[in-house]
């Protein structure tokens, strides 16, 4: 590994003091010292380690609902803009459209009236009339090259009429498609709020002491994911450098270390999940999908064994969370509401794979 990306992981571990979360495998991890206050003869103790461990489960549930409906506000989000692109720019068509069709009607209605003041007498009598036979049926050859030209000018007239009738068709189709990406935006917003406010309504029945002991418990529980991981041996297998692009990536998610968790956030001052990784890797000047889920589905997947730092790690079975790797069996996340971006043990959430948006 090199010294410049050692340094950088070293300075985001210690930010955050996670350095418990990224010994390497066969490393004897000591369980976290339990507080005098959590012993069962402790008369401060109000919930029971037991009663507490319910509370942290039905809270990962809780948050793990409104991470699912965050990507659903996302995606909306992200089609809502798509369709308001495509329907400014079929505005534009129509109206470019319009004002070619009302030049080429002023012409249309040029050569009609010019045809209409050559009419009278049919060609065979102006032929024999006229006083230089040449001349007319030289006119005679300009008038049906006017006349082809007319029927130029209509054709292209009927066509642009049609181009206009198929983009109002589509502005209304995308202002329908806008319309119900509103409302599932709406419908997704409702639900993140619920499952927050219920979170947040949870957390606060608990006493100081006890909200301690729940941050332990899931300290706890992390911690025990992770070593599980680090024990399967993988990170003996995990040997890959980081592209240049990767560098930069990791280099923008490790400045934001410390920042809030807010849903629906890209930044700068706040960050969801994939706010956070897709900013980073716009940053390195490599555009990805906004929500973990389309991460997921578009983005090339990976061997975990080949994973290098930059690379996205998605978690959960309905990809509803997705984070960085930076080396060292250590990711870059912004968790959930409550919490703020920081570095975690790879392996301290169920892992559903791994992608690479710079394959």
């Amino acid at each position: 590994m090199g010294s410049g990306k050692r340094g950088l992981i070293t300075a985001a571990v210690t930010v955050v003091c996670a350095v418990t979360v990224l010994a390497a495998p066969g490393t004897a991890f000591a369980a976290p010292s339990p507080s005098p206050s959590t012993s069962p003869s402790s008369p401060s103790t109000t919930v029971s380690n037991k009663d507490l461990e319910a509370v942290r489960q039905r809270l990962e549930k809780l948050y793990h609902a409104a991470a699912v409906a965050t990507d659903e506000y996302n995606a909306a989000e992200e089609a809502a803009e798509k369709q308001s692109a495509e329907i400014v720019a079929l505005a534009k068509r129509i109206v470019k459209g319009q004002e070619r069709l009302a030049a080429l009607k002023k012409r249309a209605g040029a050569a009609a009236a010019a045809q209409y003041r050559s009419g009278g007498l049919p060609d065979e009598a102006k032929l024999m009339l006229s006083d230089d036979p040449q001349a007319f049926l030289d006119g005679t050859g300009r008038a049906l090259q006017g006349q082809r030209a007319t029927k130029g000018l209509l054709a292209e007239m009927t066509r642009i009429q049609q181009d206009l009738e198929l983009y109002a068709r589509d502005a209304s189709a995308q202002w329908k498609k806008l319309e119900a990406g509103r409302k599932a935006k709406a419908a997704a917003q409702k639900k993140i709020e619920k499952q927050i406010k219920a979170a947040e309504q949870l957390e606060s029945r608990l006493e100081e002491e006890e909200k301690e002991r729940l941050a332990e418990l899931e300290k706890e529980a992390a911690y025990k994911a992770q070593t599980a991981w680090l024990d399967s041996g993988i990170l003996e297998d995990i040997k890959g450098e980081a592209s240049e692009q990767g560098r930069k990536a990791v280099e923008y998610a490790t400045e934001q270390l410390g920042k809030p968790y807010e849903w629906g956030a890209e930044g700068p001052k706040t960050y969801d999940c994939s706010g956070l990784t897709s900013q980073a890797w716009a940053s390195a000047g490599q555009g990805i999908p906004r929500t973990s889920q389309e991460q997921w589905k578009q983005l090339k997947r990976i061997d975990i064994e080949d994973m290098r730092p930059g690379d996205l790690i998605i978690y959960n079975g309905d990809a509803s969370h997705v984070a960085m790797y930076i080396g060292d069996g250590a990711i870059i996340h912004a968790p959930r509401p409550g919490r703020t971006v920081t570095v975690a043990g790879a392996g301290s959430m169920p892992i559903l794979g791994v992608v690479r948006p710079d394959a």
